[in-house]
């Protein structure tokens, strides 16, 4: 079954919260695929994955490169799945895809200050529900630290 997990990002913006994501993910072996809201910022998060910290590296592609198939992050503006990920991160108020059922996980990131980006993720929420997807809601702490609530 597909869980769709909705991460209510607040005072942090995607370009801090995305690559700890990704990370996680590499190591947990996962393949993913981050859909954005447009060519443009698909290619601004490509620029910023390259360089967001010294000490780490992120391998990634975006869609148009001819071995995307083989790369464990793909970073696209579009519907697909080019490297098979089982995994897919929806920004910039991406709706839910029509092959969403073929990923064990959705990671919905949304503003908590934009109230058309807070609308869009309750429509969501409700699609998902009644797509029977399992769903859950996760809100940074104090610390920074992302926490389930209900």
């Amino acid at each position: 079954m597909t869980e769709v997990l909705f991460y209510h990002l607040q005072g942090r913006t995607i370009e801090q919260v995305l690559p700890p994501l990704l990370e996680k993910s590499l190591a947990r072996g996962w393949r993913v695929v981050v859909q954005a809201g447009s060519e443009e910022r698909a290619d601004t998060l490509d620029a910023h994955l390259w360089t967001y910290r010294d000490d780490s590296f992120l391998p990634h592609a975006t869609w148009r490169v001819a071995d995307a198939a083989q790369q464990p992050i793909v970073l696209t503006a579009e519907e697909g799945n080019p490297n098979a990920a089982t995994v897919r991160f929806l920004l910039d108020n991406a709706a839910l895809p029509a092959d969403a059922e073929g990923y064990e996980r959705m990671v919905l990131l949304f503003n908590g200050d934009d109230d058309d980006a807070v609308g869009m993720a309750r429509n969501m929420w409700k699609q998902s529900k009644s797509r029977g997807f399992e769903v859950t809601y996760w809100q940074a702490d104090a610390a920074g630290r992302w926490q389930k609530r209900e």
